[in-house]
């Protein structure tokens, strides 16, 4: 029997990890930046009640850079014993351009203050419930869109730590802080104005679209209130927004009678005109129309679209009201109205 020796190679022997890089510490920052880990800690938080000179401050931060340190926010969130997050939940209706434009300038106006904004998702959450897992985060101040909190919410995030809770809706809510958008003078002031120009039968479109009835209610009520004791006529117009449907509304425009439409905003002003265009309905000789918002795509439809421009405060003046409840959470909350209408004329009406 033969034999056949084979030589077995050694096998490789294991690669060697690569060596990890340690977590760069404050200590490192202040060593590379020649000063004191207190003035690390002072520059990098932002804290304002400490003089330090700029060119330290430029030093440390071009340290910190350098090294890729990052604060520790839990850590910073300790010292100060509350955090900087701001909690947004995120509204459980349809935005618009208008409403995401005030949003953002918002955000950038708290970014400058040293806030950090979180949006919330609440889907399937609803008034207090939506509270405590809001609380679970442990935000330093909750901003509510819409009027889904109450008094007890507002408690249970108060007792989490939040020190200031802001609503944004119609009507303010016991313990918090609240800007009120009262939405009846954009009805008032479309209405006034359709009446102004000659027309008495006037018809309202409430959008079908689900959480828009705490916009689309007090908007048909202004428009009532402007027209009381005048003889001219409201009339309710539903309406999805899709083109069937502007389409159905369209095609009985004529039957309804109607000389006038406050289309509820600018983006229904644009559905409807198109299917009323589609049926032969001239604008503004049979119909006036006026939306609401002032968006830039109304001054470029033909005719152009009359609207409601609305005056929201400014992302500056609100990230104000929250800086100033968080450094007194012991003052008596606010409210103001903040939202003004006016009539934009063009050619629509």
């Amino acid at each position: 029997m033969r034999y056949v020796m084979v030589q077995i190679p050694n096998p490789p022997a294991p690669a060697s990890p690569a060596p990890t890089r340690s977590v760069p510490t404050s200590a490192d920052v202040a060593r590379l930046a020649g000063v004191s880990r207190a003035t690390v800690s002072y520059v990098l938080n932002n804290a304002g009640a400490v003089r330090i000179s700029e060119p330290t401050r430029r030093r440390v931060r071009e340290a910190a850079r350098e090294l890729g340190y990052v604060p520790h926010a839990a850590a910073r969130s300790l010292r100060a014993g509350h955090s900087r997050m701001v909690l947004m939940p995120a509204p459980a209706f349809p935005v618009g351009p208008l409403y995401s434009q005030f949003i953002s300038d918002l955000q950038s106006a708290l970014g400058r203050l040293d806030y950090t904004v979180v949006q919330y998702g609440t889907v399937g959450l609803h008034d207090d419930e939506a509270a405590r897992a809001w609380a679970e985060l442990r935000p330093v101040a909750v901003l509510v869109p819409g009027s889904g909190l109450g008094p007890r919410g507002v408690e249970v995030l108060k007792r989490s730590g939040a020190r200031a809770v802001v609503t944004l809706g119609p009507e303010s809510v016991e313990g918090a802080h609240a800007l009120l958008l009262d939405h009846d003078v954009v009805g008032h002031s479309a209405g006034a104005h359709l009446f102004d120009r000659g027309r008495r039968r006037i018809g309202v479109v409430v959008p079908r679209e689900p959480g828009l009835e705490a916009f689309s209610a007090p908007r048909l009520a202004g428009v009532r209130a402007a027209l009381r004791g005048t003889g001219a006529t409201v009339t309710e117009l539903p309406l999805a927004h899709d083109e069937g449907a502007a389409a159905r509304l369209a095609a009985r425009w004529r039957d309804l009678g109607l000389d006038a439409v406050f289309t509820y905003n600018d983006e229904y002003a644009m559905l409807l005109m198109r299917a009323l265009e589609d049926e032969g309905v001239r604008i503004p000789e049979e119909v006036a129309v006026v939306g609401a918002d002032n968006l830039m795509l109304g001054r470029l439809l033909r005719p152009r679209l009359s609207t409601v421009h609305l005056e929201l405060p400014s992302g500056r003046e609100l990230a104000g009201l929250v800086d100033r409840a968080v450094r007194d959470p012991a003052a008596a909350p606010e409210a103001r109205k903040v939202l003004g209408a006016t009539v934009v004329r063009r050619e629509s009406s």
